[in-house]
């Protein structure tokens, strides 16, 4: 019996994913540990590796195809001893799939003797007809639900005639037609039509020039909910210090120059070691919510925002407090390449206890950053610049760096946050502390 390989849940909140890349093609003999193909999901771009030997029987999910559902066939593997006459009749549902992969997947015995099954692209209007559950993605049908489109009169160009995102929005562009007999002075009247969008934001575009459309990725998209709920649904607000930062930079200096080959300390590095003390420090801002109660964790793991391409992630340093600058700095530097190049595997951009978000190298001053849920704080870090300071009563010149925490007043108090923020001056100002 040939071997299912389905599409895989590669972080908490994946429902389902874009099968970017087949690396395998039919026929092709693979080992457990080869990569078979790449799913872009939620997070970034990650290699799916065969968990079975065997060959590729059959491709059941075209390359480029989206909302391809958690646990859904992806493809089936021959096992050894078997040839394609095994995949005849092949069972092809998976636990979230099972009606759509039957319905768009007829046996040997419902396809009439010496009659050519019919074009895919007619596959699900004639399963509507027989009485059959349509098949479509989940991201054709919440786009349907949302824009009134009935799947019944949609062909579908997935595979096996499945009903993508492309079939509803050709679907939804065809719909002016159908209201022609309506009267000249009602359509003069009509407001401008709105692109057709599957968030249900519909923006009146009414005057916009002349754009290219960038189709969302599942992880632009996901950033979008994630950030919207957090902004509507978490109380936050915000703290801001200054911090003088000459010290600092004099004993990063140092320290580079008596680092090992390869060790290169950031001024980031010192935020995140900075950070993590202060956590230690007053443990209350080390906090995550629940409805249930507050998690206070006895850990300090650092999520750290890193800008990719479509988006961004955070890799997490975990148990940043009990690390040196330098373990500090060189796992920074490898998150931060696997983040950019969409290696990281999930135990390394899931969880995190408290976020660190740094713009200072595009020369922003300040800035307020949205926290991460269910974590309770996030620490936004500005631009160490030069501005005028007092010092015992006269004006002098200092390199000062604005931070400002964004708080959940669920999880952390005003009084909490103060104190975390008074604690990680005091490490940023006399950066010799943090290194005892």
């Amino acid at each position: 019996m040939p071997v299912k390989i389905l599409m895989p849940a590669l972080s908490p909140t994946m429902t389902e994913g874009t099968l970017a890349k087949w690396l395998v093609k039919e026929g092709d003999t693979v080992e457990s540990g080869d990569v078979l193909a790449e799913i872009e999901t939620d997070k970034a771009t990650m290699e799916v590796e065969a968990v079975d030997e065997g060959k590729i029987g059959k491709i059941l999910v075209e390359a480029g195809t989206e909302g391809v559902a958690v646990n859904a066939v992806i493809a089936l593997l021959l096992e050894e001893g078997e040839d394609e006459k095994a995949l005849e009749g092949a069972d092809t549902s998976g636990p979230n799939v099972g009606a759509d992969a039957q319905a768009s997947t007829p046996t040997k015995d419902e396809t009439p003797e010496g009659k050519d099954v019919a074009p895919a692209a007619s596959s699900a209007s004639a399963a509507s007809k027989e009485g059959e559950r349509i098949t479509a993605s989940p991201l054709a049908r919440r786009i349907a639900s949302q824009e009134g489109v009935e799947l019944s009169g949609v062909d579908g160009s997935g595979p096996r005639g499945r009903i993508v995102k492309r079939d509803i929005e050709a679907a939804l562009s065809n719909k002016p037609a159908a209201r022609a007999e309506a009267p000249a002075a009602a359509k003069a009247e009509a407001p401008a039509a709105k692109a057709p969008a599957a968030s249900g934001w519909n923006p009146d575009l009414t005057g916009l020039p002349e754009y290219e459309e960038i189709p969302n990725t599942t992880m632009r998209k996901v950033i979008a909910r994630r950030l919207t709920e957090s902004k509507q649904q978490v109380p936050h607000f915000y703290l801001t210090i200054d911090c003088q930062i000459d010290n600092l930079l004099s004993v990063r200096k140092q320290l580079n120059e008596k680092a090992a080959d390869g060790v290169k300390v950031s001024v980031n590095d010192m935020v995140i070691r900075a950070s993590s003390i202060a956590l230690k420090r007053v443990p209350a801002a080390n906090a995550v919510w629940t409805d249930a109660a507050i998690l206070q964790c006895k850990q300090q793991d650092i999520s750290v925002a890193v800008a990719i391409d479509g988006g961004l992630i955070t890799p997490v340093i975990r148990n940043a407090g009990g690390k040196g600058l330098a373990e500090i700095s060189t796992e920074m530097k490898a998150l931060a390449a696997k983040a950019r190049d969409g290696k990281l595997q999930p135990q390394e951009f899931q969880g995190g206890t408290f976020s660190v978000s740094n713009l200072g190298m595009f020369g922003i001053k300040d800035f307020a950053a949205i926290i991460n849920p269910p974590q309770g704080c996030i620490l936004a870090v500005g631009a160490g610049e030069q501005r005028p300071v007092v010092k015992d009563g006269a004006l002098a010149i200092a390199t000062v760096m604005s931070c400002t925490l964004s708080v959940d007043h669920r999880v952390v108090d005003g009084a909490v946050g103060a104190q975390f923020m008074a604690e990680f001056k005091k490490l940023i100002e006399d950066p010799i502390s943090m290194l005892l």
